[in-house]
């Protein structure tokens, strides 16, 4: 797969452009949900005037950790060696648009992004459906087969198999448990980078 030759990326933002540091079993607990599921999709399953108080709570919680975000190693230059090529780039984040532009200027990425390429949870059905991706390629007026999804968990994954893209998993454990689901597994966005050349 010649990943250098696709033209359209677009990254997951928490744990793959960022250093991870959500702890989503606090979340949980803060937000009164059951252990282990995912959160947006309990969320999206309460009475409407419940679920609007506790995504209210999910932001401002969303929001702390935004402005304490930093970069993963790599994530800058591999940005700028994309941005050189003339690569359209994109965010697509179970996060809100809000809160993705927060983490993204804490982690000095900013200026990479435009606004309307960064797809938070308001724009389109959250990973792992592939709504945000079609959104972003549709702006695009791009192929899925000239696009990439990068991303560091399953519903990432799993969302660029069921747009069509390719898919670039980071795992910066080196342990791959979803790695069924990509096409490439690397450990880290230097690696990479190193791949791209």
């Amino acid at each position: 797969m010649e990943l250098a030759k696709r033209a359209h990326w677009i990254f997951d933002m928490d744990g793959t452009l960022t250093v991870a540091m959500h702890d989503f079993d606090a979340i949980r607990a803060e937000l009164r949900l059951p252990p282990g599921r995912p959160i947006l999709e309990e969320l999206a399953r309460l009475p409407e005037s419940e679920a609007r108080e506790r995504f209210e709570r999910l932001d401002r919680l969303e929001l702390a950790l935004a402005r304490r975000a930093r970069a993963a190693v790599g994530a800058r230059a591999l940005l700028e060696s994309l941005a050189a090529r003339g690569a359209r780039l994109g965010i697509l984040t179970r996060n809100s648009h809000a809160n993705a532009l927060e983490t993204l200027r804490a982690c000095e990425l900013a200026d990479f992004f435009e606004a309307a390429c960064i797809v938070g949870r308001e724009a389109a059905a959250p990973k792992p459906d592939p709504g945000g991706i079609h959104h972003l390629l549709e702006g695009w007026r791009a192929a899925p087969h000239d696009a990439v999804m990068v991303g560091d968990y399953r519903f990432d994954l799993l969302a660029g198999r069921a747009a069509g893209t390719a898919t670039v998993y980071v795992d910066a454990s080196g342990e791959f448990p979803f790695a069924e689901h990509a096409d490439v597994s690397v450990d880290s966005l230097v690696a990479l980078a190193d791949l791209l050349g």
